[in-house]
This record gives C-alpha cells, sequence and structure tokens, in this order.
C-alpha cells in the first residue's frame, strides 16, 4: 500500500470516516447461554452441561438452584466450581430456591459477589441492544412479588427507565410449567409487569425439563404480536422430570435430557436452539421478531 494511500485511512479513522469499500467490522451479535438447575454431585449432568458452554462464547444466565442440596459453601466448591465455575467470569445469575437452604442465600451471595447484587438478588444489565432482567423468584425471602412490593416498584421503575426495542427476563419459578412444579401464581404480577413493558422473553427453570410455550400476554393468552415467549430450561443437570399436564399454550417439551438454550439476541430478532448433552444435537429451534 502506497504511504498517501495508508495516511489517508488513518485520518478516516480518526474522523470516524473510512473511504469506500473499508467499511467497519459490525460488533459480534450476542449470545446467551441459559439453564437452571445445575451442579448435583451425584449425577453427571452439570459436566455434560458444561462441556456445551466451554466451545460456545456467550454471556451464561444460571437460573437458580445453581448448587445441590443446600446451596451451601461445600456444595458450590465441590458441585459447581469444578464444573459451571470455569465460566464464574461471564455468568449472571438468579437465585433458586435451593440457595435459602442455606440461610439467606449467603454462599450464593458469597461466591458470586456483587453480581449477584445482594441483599435482594435481582437486577439487570444490557447484552448488545437487549435489556435484561434478573428477578428473585424467592418472593417469601425478600417481602414479596405482589403489589406494591419492593421488587415489583424497582422492576417498574427499570423497565421504564430502560427504554429497550426488545428485552428478556429470567428467574426460577416459572409462571407457567407442565412439570410437577407447575405454574406459580405468585409471579403473576412481575409476569403483568413485563408483559406491560412489551418484554420478549422470559427465561425460568424449577421444573427439570424444557418448554417452549407461544408468546403470552399478561392474562396467559396467546399473543402472536405483542405476547411474550416463555421457555422452562431446568436442564442444567439435576435430575430429571417429567411433564404432568399439557397446558394449551404450549409447543415444545423435552424430558429427560440435559441441556442448553442457546440464544442469539440480534438488534430486532431473536434466535433459539435447545442443546442437548452430549453432542450439542439442537432439539428445538427457531426465531421471532422483537415487538
Amino acid at each position: 500500500m502506497r504511504v498517501g494511500a495508508l495516511a489517508a485511512i488513518i485520518v478516516a479513522l480518526l474522523i470516524g470516516q473510512l473511504p469506500a469499500g473499508a467499511a467497519k467490522s459490525s460488533p459480534p451479535t450476542p449470545i446467551l447461554l441459559a439453564a437452571g438447575d445445575i451442579a448435583d454431585c451425584s449425577l453427571n449432568g452439570a459436566r455434560l452441561t458444561a462441556a456445551l458452554i466451554d466451545s460456545r462464547p456467550g454471556t451464561v444466565a444460571a437460573i437458580g438452584d445453581t448448587a445441590y442440596p443446600t446451596g451451601s459453601v461445600s456444595d458450590f466448591s465441590n458441585c459447581y466450581q469444578p464444573t459451571w465455575g470455569r465460566f464464574k467470569g461471564r455468568t449472571r445469575p438468579a437465585l433458586g430456591n435451593h440457595e435459602y437452604l442455606t440461610a439467606g442465600a449467603s454462599a450464593y451471595f458469597a461466591y458470586f459477589g456483587h453480581k449477584a447484587a445482594p441483599p435482594g438478588g435481582y437486577y439487570s444489565y444490557r447484552l448488545g441492544s437487549w435489556h435484561i432482567v434478573v428477578i428473585n423468584s424467592n418472593c417469601d425471602q425478600i417481602g414479596g412479588c405482589g403489589p406494591g412490593s419492593k421488587q415489583l416498584r424497582w422492576l417498574q421503575a427499570d423497565l421504564a427507565q430502560h427504554k429497550a426495542r426488545c428485552s428478556l427476563a429470567y428467574w426460577h419459578s416459572p409462571r407457567f410449567s407442565s412439570g410437577p412444579h407447575g405454574s406459580d401464581e405468585t409471579m403473576q404480577p412481575i409476569w403483568a409487569a413485563l408483559a406491560k413493558a412489551g418484554a420478549d422473553i422470559v427465561l425460568n427453570g424449577h421444573d427439570h425439563l424444557y418448554q417452549r410455550f407461544a408468546p403470552l400476554e399478561a392474562s396467559g393468552h396467546i399473543n402472536p404480536e405483542r405476547g411474550m415467549r416463555e421457555f422452562v430450561v431446568g436442564t442444567g443437570g439435576g435430575p430429571f422430570y417429567h411433564a404432568v399436564t399439557k397446558i394449551p399454550s404450549s409447543r415444545k417439551i423435552v424430558t429427560s435430557r440435559w441441556g442448553v438454550l442457546r440464544l442469539k439476541l440480534g438488534t430486532n430478532r431473536y434466535y433459539w436452539r435447545f442443546l442437548s448433552t452430549p453432542n450439542g444435537r439442537v432439539l428445538d429451534a427457531g426465531s421471532s421478531a422483537c415487538h
């Protein structure tokens, strides 16, 4: 390259303009890798799902019940750390019910530190152009999730402050599920607030299976244009559950398989793949536009 041409490109870079044919490269599309109900020392599941994440870039969403059986210091050290612990630097966790079997979920907060947002355990962050909200579904531990509760008031303010074309929320206990834990009605105020704000995706765990729903509005009725698509991904490595009921809005159920949900979060569209162990076989896939 001539010295003059090189100088022209350097000047163009400094003023933020490149000559024709030398377009700026776009940042990579963000990836979210999600599952809950993860590390049980008596099972091999967490090791297998961790192997799926090893070769894949992206932010890791650990959707509660991260370390069995009681979320103790020992459970995190012996069960979680040797498996999903190697992704700690890129993990954004949510609380499950098993973390609270250790008083105040103290071992969880100690392990994940400030990223776990103590003491309430709810927070939000940006991932590319997406707004991501993390909720604590252990309502009794934090003063409730209903009208007037601190968490619901925080959520409403957070959603009002962070306007985004695309948004996603995750927490442990699902508002809707065909598994034995079933649909958690205590999460309805949280669900309704997200629906009112136009959120696109909700991720949950708790029932140890994979389930995808049609887009649902605040009432739980199908709304393809404005509804939120819920995924239950309690497949991180805990013991398997089976579906015990069929919810009409359910579109896909996978049982007896560990796996990770891979979400590619584009500027106005998202793409999902449920990757199963041991080799990442895709058992569910699709895409949808943001609202």
